[in-house]
């Protein structure tokens, strides 16, 4: 069942400047596990769960598309034996597969499966949650006319009120939990299609990431830091058409003491809080900059966050603008 169209930007969960957006932390810090992974770094092996409605089946097929062996509904007994079978010799470099509810052992056996993968040699699992609000499902579940897997009987909202108490236990075991409330399917899509075609050992994946408000919150951020008290080079008709990529750009804020400022509190905070990520076992942080737009101010913060925590061994730093084409 595929995520609907967009909600309006009012619906949109708030989320405080500055602060981490925790999504459900519990049992685990953030999205990732708590837990060190001794295939870390081994072949990967991708397990999609969550409730139903929520677009695993959109997200299996990106994963397809990415190369990974993929099976639908695998009986949680034998998901041992497919794993057994990638690491065999010639076997699959890369595989996913999707467990729920239609699955009668997966609550009572999967906590136990799941753990037998952490503890294989050579195998990097990852265990991916996907969920949505109530009212999200609800909408999917009445445009699709199809029952809920718990309450073919009854109301969809029982059924799904139902699937997520019985799901807490293994969504607190996820490494990371995607939320598709306000994702369009393409949306979805991409969250998957951009996951890292492979993780250096031991690493925390950092992800810089800019973004405009006035184009909506990015639902896959943890750390979000709104820098539109800074000055805005949009108001200098030289700059206007330029972006934060720009040299020109860049000396224009960093002229302003408040910037530069600004730039000294947001990295020894980030510096002070990433060590803790690492420690934990975290295995992807992104932190979103957003500015008005997404083209100048969010831009060449993200550009020096890279910079500066390039240099840093226990992390694989990257930055992606999303709305540096937007008008």
């Amino acid at each position: 069942m595929s995520p609907g169209r967009k909600a309006p930007d009012s619906q949109k969960r708030a989320r405080q400047t500055g602060s981490a957006s925790r999504r459900g932390r519990t049992g685990r810090r953030g999205e990732a596990g708590g837990r060190g992974r001794a295939g870390a770094g081994g072949r990967p092996f991708v397990v999609l769960t969550g409730l139903s409605g929520a677009g695993k089946s959109h997200a299996i097929r990106a994963l397809e598309d990415l190369g990974y062996f993929c099976v639908d509904n695998l009986p949680t007994t034998l998901i041992p034996t497919l794993a057994r079978i990638a690491l065999r010799d010639g076997g699959l470099e890369k595989v996913a597969i999707v467990v729920d509810v239609r699955e009668k052992n997966l609550l009572s056996s999967f906590p136990r499966v799941f753990h037998k993968l952490r503890t294989m040699r050579g195998l990097s699992p990852l265990l991916i949650f996907l969920e949505a609000s109530n009212a999200a499902l609800v909408r999917r579940f009445s445009e699709t006319r199809r029952p809920h897997p718990l309450a073919p009987g009854r109301s969809a909202s029982e059924g799904i009120r139902d699937e997520r108490a019985r799901l807490i236990p293994i969504r607190k075991m996820a490494d990371a939990i995607v939320d598709t409330s306000d994702m369009t399917v393409h949306e979805l899509r991409q969250v998957f299609m951009r996951l890292p075609r492979g993780r250096p050992k031991g690493r925390l994946v950092v992800t810089m990431l800019s973004f405009g408000y006035k184009h909506g919150l990015p639902v896959d951020a943890d750390l979000v830091f709104d820098v539109r008290c800074l000055p805005n080079p949009h108001f200098v008709p030289t700059l206007r058409h330029r972006t934060g990529r720009d040299r020109a750009v860049t000396l224009f804020m960093e002229r302003d003491a408040s910037t530069r400022e600004f730039m000294e509190r947001l990295e020894a905070y980030l510096r002070f809080v990433m060590p803790h990520y690492v420690a934990e076992g975290k295995s992807y942080l992104t932190v979103a900059i957003g500015c008005t737009g997404g083209r100048h101010r969010s831009v060449m913060i993200a550009e020096r966050l890279k910079r500066a925590f390039a240099g840093n061994g226990a992390l694989a730093v990257r930055v992606r603008h999303r709305d540096i084409g937007r008008a």
